[in-house]
């Protein structure tokens, strides 16, 4: 499969259409309009076996100065992290001892808890010795709403906000796309069913982690031109085809609706709301929708392709970002202090199968990272402890 992915690009590249005039970004032709000759290597087959798309990793001889940064700059507030709820002393002590060395203050816990769990998991936390540096959020159950679904969730939300929770999520993906109502029918992201959970949340101030969706390519066919091919071959759980599934346009434009009926509630959309590949978009929803905010977790392969672009963006919204990691792989975050606080030119991103370009560094205001790594999660958050940040 590998083999013909290859081979259909170069046949792509050999025998596309010509372009429809100068500067217009088509796939190049055999020859330019009103070239006589065709372009260098336009007839020329591969005469050397075709790697494969996992094995095919070039070393770059660019030369340019490099600014690894193995610790971020401020203290950071991790607003999408994933930990054992509740979590082993064991399990703490590991966890904190690799949070120092990067500088990672404090994780918000998103690995959804309710109920019982919930409370166990409060009580890990504030037996611990580390009690200062994990916080935890609470979640929604989906099942069943209809009838009499709206006041139990509410009561449910107010104990576990009594408990102790600081906020709701991570709402994954499945509410939108799997979830179903009491009746069997789709559970739309803005159904009015809902609408008491989210003006409690509001009430409450319980600020919502939501992920709507995936990245739009997973939506799309699994086509030699779709930039997330090795992803989708990996991971068939990650492919959403129409009919089964909605469009993407369509789950978005349910939670767009869904911001903008409950204006009082705080919502941070996980994963810049999968728009990191569209600024302006993300733009317009902020400037639409005041209540809601971006964490930049899991996209960082989007920002770090477009330095230009998503540091005018920060700088604009810089008090509607979040930081926020997702899974919590220790050697990972160092990529991102380096993009966000270094100009460095063209090195790694950290997973092949999410992105085989290289990234730029966004060289952020000392004030944007302020707001990024801290300050706007605290702002959103008010029982964040506040140990451990600059005055």
């Amino acid at each position: 499969m590998a083999a013909a992915l290859v081979s259909a690009a170069a046949v792509g590249v050999a025998q596309g259409p010509a372009p429809a005039g100068p500067g217009v970004g088509v796939p190049q032709g055999r020859q330019s309009e009103g070239a006589i000759q065709n372009r260098p290597g336009a007839d020329r087959t591969i005469e050397l076996p075709i790697p494969n798309i996992r094995e095919y990793k070039p070393k770059s001889t660019l030369v340019v100065p490099e600014h690894p940064v193995p610790r971020a700059k401020y203290p950071v507030i991790d607003i999408h992290t994933h930990q054992p709820a509740p979590i082993s002393a064991d399990q703490f002590d590991r966890v904190v001892a690799s949070m120092d060395p990067l500088h990672l203050q404090v994780l918000v816990n998103v690995t959804g808890s309710s109920g019982d769990r919930l409370v166990q998991a409060i009580a890990a936390l504030k037996a611990s010795k580390h009690r200062d540096r994990m916080v935890q959020f609470t979640n929604i159950n989906f099942q069943g709403v209809g009838p009499g679904w709206a006041a139990k969730a509410v009561a449910q939300l107010e104990a576990d906000a009594k408990a102790g929770a600081l906020g709701i999520g991570e709402i994954n993906k499945g509410f939108g796309l799997t979830a179903r109502k009491a009746d069997g029918t789709r559970l739309k992201l803005d159904d009015p069913d809902l609408d008491p959970v989210w003006q409690a949340a509001a009430r409450l101030n319980l600020p919502v982690l939501i992920h709507t969706a995936d990245p739009q390519e997973f939506f799309q066919p699994i086509s030699m031109t779709n930039e997330r091919w090795l992803e989708l071959a990996l991971y068939p759980d990650r492919r959403f085809p129409s009919p089964q599934y909605p469009s993407f346009d369509e789950v978005m434009g349910e939670r767009d609706r869904l911001f903008k009926r409950n204006p009082k509630t705080i919502f941070i959309a996980a994963h810049m709301g999968w728009h990191a590949n569209n600024l302006a978009r993300l733009g317009k929803m902020f400037d639409e929708m005041p209540n809601v905010y971006g964490e930049v977790g899991a996209v960082l392969y989007d920002l770090g392709r477009q330095p230009r672009t998503a540091r005018e963006f920060f700088i604009k919204y810089q008090d509607r970002i979040l930081f926020g990691k997702d899974s919590y792989q220790p050697d990972e975050f160092p990529y991102y202090w380096r993009v966000f606080e270094t100009a460095d030119e063209y090195f790694d991103y950290y997973r092949d199968y999410h992105a085989f370009w290289k990234l730029y560094g966004l060289a952020l205001p000392d004030d944007v990272l302020r707001k990024l790594y801290y300050r706007n999660a605290l702002k959103l958050v008010p029982g964040i402890p506040r140990s451990g940040f600059p005055r």
